[in-house]
């Protein structure tokens, strides 16, 4: 892609953050697509082959959450300080070559160490330095283009029963094979539209002309009760506030619930429910379609009304969708839990990082989000491990599914008490 932001003395009708907006997707869209959301085929077609736990390959799964959080603040560091565009390329070649790597593997050692280059890899060019990139672009339709960016996530589980296809038609090393020459040749040329800043170009964000936006230093409270702060935090500053740790808290809550189901979900339908791996797998493509109707809501619901009262009963979705999915003992109950799992998911996930941007600022949201990952990724790496040690033990995953349900229930108290923190305390710049 060549597209090129607006220089300072010509003009473009589009402004240039909506193409970066179209890259993140379509990068969302790959991993999604090929690992994240596809994920729970593999699952089922290595345990057929080699006969691994669920507890295992949940421990594989987990890996990538694992580095996410321990890599976190050191790669909010990197983008904060080098640009999200060399940081991304580096991670794609590392995803799509751990990918042909994952198609050679032969013992569990082999999968958790490729697996693990290939978790490095999709963090590096994934989410937060998609995440880090929209930040700075926007600013009042920064809800809005999170959603749009994340539809690119259920766009790619749409693209599971292909995977899933695939897998039953060629076997899973072909599949893999394939995945990775995919990612090497779609996503490079994507990494390359990423760029710092709109202020580079003579821009600013939402293509605001250069004297509508106030200074930095000032707040501006929207009608929604949220504030949306022209304060840059230090990620020191922002540590010692409340609401960082409430969202982190509450984002955690949430992803114990995603988590576990992006790993088992095909597992689940298949033992317990009788579902073929082709059935399954659509109902992932279907979950995937409501996600992203979910994420266009809940951006244009994000730009608009207090974005903390959204999560807190998106929460209240995603533990309904679990418990249906767990105790429901027809196909209807399948639906409720793709209907109500499917619309938290989608609302809730894009308003995570627009709560962050709003509360500490732009100029360094990499680091503040690194920091807030090693927290986050406590739910993400969890998740799967309880329900899947669970099904191990117990035989079925109802109980497992059931406990996590309680979590994210709970978890919804995080978000209610999050409110916006005051600016930080300086001396001698007019703060006090």
């Amino acid at each position: 892609m060549t597209a090129t932001p607006r220089s300072r003395t010509g003009s473009r009708r589009v402004f240039f953050g909506w193409w970066i907006v179209v890259a993140s997707a379509g990068i969302q869209m790959l991993q999604a697509g090929l690992l994240q959301q596809a994920y729970g085929a593999y699952v089922s077609v290595l345990l057929n082959e080699f006969g691994w736990s669920k507890t295992a390959l949940s421990l594989g799964s987990s890996l990538e959450p694992v580095q996410s959080g321990l890599l976190g603040p050191i790669q909010g560091w990197m983008i904060d300080h080098w640009g999200p565009r060399r940081v991304m390329r580096t991670g794609m070649l590392m995803f799509g070559g751990g990918f042909i790597l994952f198609s050679r593997i032969d013992s569990l050692i082999e999968f958790y160490g490729v697996f693990i280059l290939m978790a490095v890899g999709s963090s590096l060019a994934g989410f937060m330095s998609i995440t880090t990139t929209l930040v700075q672009w926007f600013e009042r339709r920064r809800a809005t283009a999170m959603s749009l960016s994340q539809t690119g996530m259920s766009v790619g589980g749409m693209l599971v029963p292909v995977v899933a296809w695939s897998l039953a038609t060629y076997g899973w090393r072909q599949t893999a094979f394939v995945s990775g020459i995919i990612i090497l040749a779609l996503g490079l040329p994507l990494t390359q539209v990423m760029r710092t800043n709109p202020e580079q170009y003579g821009l600013r964000p939402d293509g605001a002309p250069p004297d509508a936006l106030s200074p930095r230093g000032n707040t501006m409270v929207e009608s929604t009760g949220d504030a949306i702060t022209r304060v840059d935090f230090t990620p020191r500053e922002a540590l010692h506030t409340r609401a960082f740790w409430l969202i982190s808290f509450g984002h955690a809550s949430a992803l114990l619930v995603v988590s576990a189901v992006m790993v088992h979900l095909i597992l689940y339908l298949e033992q317990s429910r009788g579902f073929s791996l082709g059935s399954a797998a659509t109902v992932v493509a279907v979950l995937t379609l409501v996600t992203a109707l979910g994420q266009i809501a809940g951006g244009f619901l994000g730009d608009r009304f207090a974005k903390r009262k959204i999560a807190a009963l998106a929460m209240f979705g995603h533990s309904a969708g679990l418990l249906a999915l767990a105790w429901g003992d027809a196909f209807a109950w399948v639906v409720v839990f793709t209907l109500a799992h499917g619309t938290a998911w989608g609302m809730r996930g894009p308003l995570m990082q627009a709560m962050r941007a709003d509360y500490f600022g732009r100029r360094h949201f990499g680091t503040i989000m690194g920091f807030s990952s090693l927290v986050i990724n406590v739910g993400m790496v969890s998740g799967p491990l309880i329900a899947g040690a669970m099904a191990d033990h117990f035989g079925n995953y109802e109980y497992g599914f059931t406990l996590l349900a309680i979590f994210a229930a709970l978890g919804s108290i995080f978000f209610v008490f999050a409110t916006p923190p005051p600016p930080p305390t300086r001396h001698g710049d007019g703060y006090i």
